[in-house]
């Protein structure tokens, strides 16, 4: 059967890339070895955090699936770093992974233009130009398509280890693929071995919760959509709890490391740098005296918690020892002891800021198969590789984001560029703009460009003109009204430890002061506009002076990624260039001036010399 596009992998990555190029008109087909997990959730049982949180948001205003998705099936929602600058604060939902799964298949099943088969890929169809013209599946079924997306998790000769001993498998018990592995090596690909892992699972009704702390989520109804519609499907707000490692526990780790397949020379692959195993945070953190535990419920229709943080390779005996010694786990019932899974994926300079391969033609990649961990950045690439294959097909040129317009643009910036040895994960430390790539403005951001490439409709783009218009009214009524002085407002100023008014102020001037907050003036005066309308008032008003600098910097970055480096420049013609810059060149064919000047090993003065060539090409 002949498709356009062919999504191998229905994971995060493989759902959000097969929705893009359905969505913008291509006749798809998503390959997935067991359809009843598509979007599954192997690891932890949330959504965002961290930087990825915002990355979450950044999916659903370019017209992705996952925060939408996220809302319907969550359990439980913080705004994590509330207390601090509005830079680094993102959500993160606890989710119902069950449900999750099932709502994700729904959701792919009603897309037009979208097929499922439920196969596992043994090998692509690459013609003699090094073009992908489809795949072929285990049982033996052909499918033709013009352009095939790899999103195959950690899924290719993936190995599961507890201790020394180990088998073929891939997450949640799944069967492993060689075929694409051994291919892509055969064509000249990178392939590299990693590692994560996943922690044990305890059955909740026997954990005893009066040695934990509760943490509960935020009793305000935050939201990952920016869109309408998507209330939680079951109306629950259910506490995780917080427990912690001891010395007990950190003794068996030291005195048992060797038997760590992690440690005990079995395991090749390199672990995530921010998501490590308990030996490895023992280990180098050998000046602390207990690690955090976080108890997770993962389904309403499970008993069943996710230990989150506990990540191990230790032998199941050892495990056992160790769970044993967490305050309120000593009675319980194991449901499933940690593992870790190592992985085959490909160097990621290997690719294009489009996520096409540099290898073969037509072949995108997203996902784990790149060197990234989690969800979030599984989820911003498939769409990403969507996206561009779907504009590859249409003959149009790549869609690129910078890196002072979204975080993905950081991400993929980052990998295609820089390179990676570990599981990428993000970072708000990556992003030099992250004042400008906030949770509350990735609409605002990127959701005109979700409406040009067609993934964004009529009305969805109406309520973004709206809200534009809604804060330009909201701040000049802040600028024109007053707080008045009064007994009942300089009471509640009194209260929150702010300072009494001597006279009424603009309301704008009250919001400027740093413990005013977007709900604390509503207290003051009456605004007749939104909540997420007059955060952004409040942050554009507190952080003004610090904005219009990261915007100034940013508009530098954009005028040196406007600079196209031609494609078949011989960089062995250009004069004193470093060494080490004219072999990076050579490797990683940057395609401006500015991913250039990202390169690791690449000097400000290999920057001039590129730039004045590339001006005297430019006069020619």
């Amino acid at each position: 059967m002949d498709y356009d596009v062919i999504v191998v992998g229905g994971g995060h990555a493989g759902c959000e890339a097969s929705l893009a190029t359905s969505k913008m008109g291509f006749k798809t087909l998503l390959v997935s070895g067991n359809l009843n997990m598509l979007g599954s959730m192997p690891c932890n049982p949330s959504v965002g955090g961290p930087a990825k949180g915002v990355v979450v948001r950044e999916i659903d205003a370019l017209g992705g699936y996952q925060g939408k998705n996220a809302d319907l099936t969550r359990l439980q929602i913080k705004m994590l770093n509330s207390s601090k600058g509005p830079a680094v604060r993102a959500l993160r939902s606890q989710n119902d992974k069950v449900m999750y799964s099932k709502e994700m298949r729904k959701h792919l099943e009603k897309q037009e233009n979208l097929s499922l088969y439920e196969a596992y890929v043994d090998h692509m169809i690459v013609d003699d130009t090094k073009t992908v013209r489809g795949v072929v599946c285990e049982d033996g079924t052909t499918f033709n398509g013009r352009a095939v997306i790899l999103t195959t998790g950690t899924y290719l000769s993936s190995l599961i280890f507890r201790g020394h001993k180990f088998h073929e498998a891939g997450p949640d018990g799944q069967a492993t693929s060689h075929g694409i592995s051994k291919q892509l090596k055969e064509l000249g690909f990178d392939v590299r071995r990693l590692k994560t892992g996943t922690p044990p699972r305890i059955k909740a009704s026997t954990i005893d919760y009066s040695q934990a702390t509760l943490a509960p989520g935020d009793n305000y109804d935050y939201r990952f959509s920016f869109d309408p519609g998507y209330d939680q499907i079951k109306k629950v707000n259910i506490p995780c709890y917080l427990t912690y490692t001891n010395p007990e526990i950190h003794k068996i780790v030291s005195d048992n490391i060797h038997e760590s397949a992690m440690y005990g020379g079995v395991i090749e692959g390199v672990e995530p740098r921010y998501c490590p195993s308990i030996e490895t945070k023992i280990l180098k953190f050998k000046d602390k005296e207990r690690h955090q535990v976080f108890l997770e419920p993962e389904s309403l229709e499970w008993d069943q918690c996710y230990l989150g943080e506990f990540s191990t390779s230790m032998p199941e005996e050892i495990q056992d020892r160790m769970i044993r010694l967490i305050p309120g786990l000593k009675n319980c019932e194991v449901l499933k002891y940690s593992y870790s899974i190592e992985y085959d994926s490909i160097n990621p300079l290997q690719l294009y800021p489009s996520l096409e391969t540099k290898v073969v033609n037509n072949l995108f990649c997203g996902g784990q198969i790149n060197g990234t961990s989690g969800y979030e950045e599984a989820g911003c690439q498939g769409l990403m590789a969507g996206i561009n294959a779907a504009l590859k097909l249409k003959g149009k040129k790549p869609f690129i984001l910078r890196r002072d317009e979204a975080y993905i643009g950081v991400l993929i910036d980052d990998l295609v560029t820089k390179g990676t040895n570990e599981p990428y994960r993000l970072l708000t430390s990556r992003a030099e703009y992250r004042l400008l790539l906030r949770h509350d403005n990735a609409d605002l951001r990127l959701r005109e460009y979700g409406y040009k490439l067609g993934l964004i409709d009529d009305e969805q783009h109406d309520r973004l003109l709206k809200k534009i218009s809604d804060i330009k009214e909201c701040t000049n009524y802040l600028t024109t009204n007053n707080v008045v002085m009064s007994d009942s407002n300089n009471n509640y100023l009194e209260s929150i430890g702010s300072s009494r008014l001597k006279e009424s102020i603009k309301a704008v001037e009250m919001l400027k002061r740093p413990e005013i907050s977007w709900q604390n003036i509503r207290n003051l005066i009456s605004i007749p506009y939104s909540d997420e309308v007059l955060e952004q008032v409040e942050i554009e008003t507190k952080y003004a002076g610090y904005i219009r600098k990261a915007r100034n910097q940013a508009e530098k970055l954009e005028s040196m990624d406007e600079k196209v480096i031609p494609q078949d420049i011989n960089w062995d013609t250009i004069d004193n260039i470093a060494l080490e810059a004219r072999e990076k060149f050579k490797k990683i064919k940057p395609q401006t001036l500015g991913q250039a000047s990202r390169i690791s090993g690449v000097n400000p003065a290999d920057i001039a010399v590129l730039s004045i060539y590339l001006e005297t090409l430019r006069r020619k």
